[in-house]
């Protein structure tokens, strides 16, 4: 029988249970497809482990920052001890046997088939018909920000929507068209969000909610530019009058305010080695910060400030302080190395092991969103594209832009364009809004970065061609 990595039922072996909350996840060991997937708590279980794939480092945890980021005019890393598979996305040398794409890709398909095969056993499960509803939304919503990062990143991909139990299966299954892709994310968004709650009890603080789900649809919508719609969810978030801007940029990010009132969806952290705790603490400091940065661990220099992205701050900005410094004390010496401070835990439990969940959906970006999608539709002198625009800058400490300053459509975008980079700095948007925008050749090259146009999709890793030649084909250009 030929390898197999792309559809392996081996995350089986990884489901997690819930005890005493949806944070408190404890793996079992012996589960198998024989026994398991029988009665609620087994499902409340599966859906457990399809959360709990966005912690692996093909998602979250590094894959997603290497593009969202690394390959933007954001961040770089500055010393090749930091990886030869980060630094050739950093520099667009990017080879098809990379290990980081290799991970990115088995990663979000093990997660996908966690999510598929909740949706597929839990109809003959005998269970509460609300909760089980739910919990296939849940999955669902899972399902599709997993298919946006891959076909975001790779273009044409598998589109697969049911469980895969025979291994021989998944050789059946080439690239679909991306745009058979955002037709599915949509449909199972739109499910989500007529199905899924507004909030939670504090047992299940973190799961996907209705806002959530049209947060998403609304970031789809614009990616593929269509405007009315992205406004239209945008303004359903809104309206559902449980979201808003924290008073400071700082307090978004504290750890005593995770899920706070301006969250629709972070991926959940534990630190306490229970081998939940966010890497983000150490994977960020500089690598010869000893422990000055963590507190605790070496320093892995990974996803670094660029110059470019220092000096992009406005003076007076308070989010520059928030997001990134400019080096470290080290006694009478100050080492001028830029890093990020947005997910720095002062009381990490080991190195490794942080409690900073990671941003996915900001109410600030809906804000910005929403903006974006109003001044597409037509452009209007001070009208609300601005009030959204300004109530962002007002946070940050910053005056309010008027339309004596941008006086069109195209100033109001390029106002906008860097509004979105210093609020959601280092949140993995910077590479993707390039890219949907149709700009990221031209500024990248105009700061020095050697970008090809082919490279605004990534190659698929070449070891899933090995497995499958006659299905499935590689990126132009790779």
């Amino acid at each position: 029988m030929k390898k197999i990595i792309i559809y392996s039922t081996c995350l089986l072996l990884l489901i997690t249970s819930c005890k005493k909350g949806f944070l408190d996840l404890a793996p079992i060991s012996d589960t198998n497809t024989v026994n398991f997937y029988r009665t609620a708590g087994d499902m409340l279980n599966a859906v457990n482990a399809a959360y709990a794939s966005l912690q692996n480092s093909g998602q979250y945890n590094a894959a997603l920052y290497a593009i969202g980021e690394v390959a933007s005019d954001n961040t770089e890393i500055l010393d090749a001890q930091s990886g030869i598979d980060i630094s050739q996305i950093d520099a667009f040398t990017t080879i098809t046997n990379n290990g980081i794409l290799r991970t990115m890709w088995n990663a979000h398909y093990k997660g996908i088939l966690a999510c598929n095969a909740v949706i597929d056993r839990i109809p003959a499960v005998d269970m509460d018909e609300t909760l089980k509803a739910r919990y296939v939304s849940e999955c669902l919503f899972l399902r599709s920000l997993m298919y946006f990062n891959m076909v975001r990143t790779f273009g044409d991909i598998p589109l697969i929507t049911k469980e895969i139990v025979d291994v021989q299966e998944g050789y059946a299954f080439p690239r679909s068209p991306k745009e058979t892709v955002y037709e599915q994310i949509i449909a199972d968004l739109e499910q989500s969000a007529a199905t899924l709650p507004n909030s939670y009890g504090s047992a299940d603080v973190g799961r996907a909610t209705a806002g959530a789900a049209r947060g998403l649809l609304a970031k789809v919508y614009l990616t593929l530019q269509r405007w009315q719609e992205a406004a239209e969810q945008t303004k359903a978030v809104m309206n559902l009058g449980i979201y808003q801007l924290m008073p400071t940029y700082e307090g978004v990010f504290a750890i005593a305010n995770k899920n706070n009132a301006e969250s629709l969806f972070e991926v959940q952290y534990k630190k306490g080695g229970f081998g939940l705790g966010s890497p983000f603490n150490n994977a960020f400091a500089p690598r010869l910060s000893g422990q000055i940065v963590t507190t605790i661990g070496a320093g892995g220099g990974q996803n670094q400030p660029t110059a470019d992205m220092a000096n992009s701050y406005e003076g007076g900005d308070q989010r520059r302080a928030v997001s990134m410094a400019d080096g470290y004390q080290q006694g009478n010496q100050f080492i001028a190395v830029r890093y990020i401070k947005k997910y720095l835990d002062p009381a990490p439990f080991s190195a490794g092991d942080a409690d900073n969940n990671w941003p996915v959906l900001r109410y600030a970006d809906i804000l910005l969103m929403r903006a974006e999608a109003l001044n597409e539709l037509g452009y209007t002198p001070d009208g609300e594209a601005f009030e959204l625009l300004n109530s962002i800058r007002k946070r940050a400490g910053l005056a309010s832009l008027s339309s004596a300053a941008l006086g069109n459509q195209e100033s109001f975008r390029a106002a906008l364009e860097h509004e979105r980079r210093v609020e959601l700095a280092f949140e993995n948007h910077r590479w993707f809004d390039l890219v949907r925008t149709g700009r990221a050749v031209e500024v990248l090259r105009a700061k020095g970065i050697a970008i090809k146009d082919h490279q605004l999709l990534f190659p698929i890793p070449q070891e899933q061609i090995d497995i499958n030649p006659d299905v499935l084909k590689q990126n132009p250009g790779y």
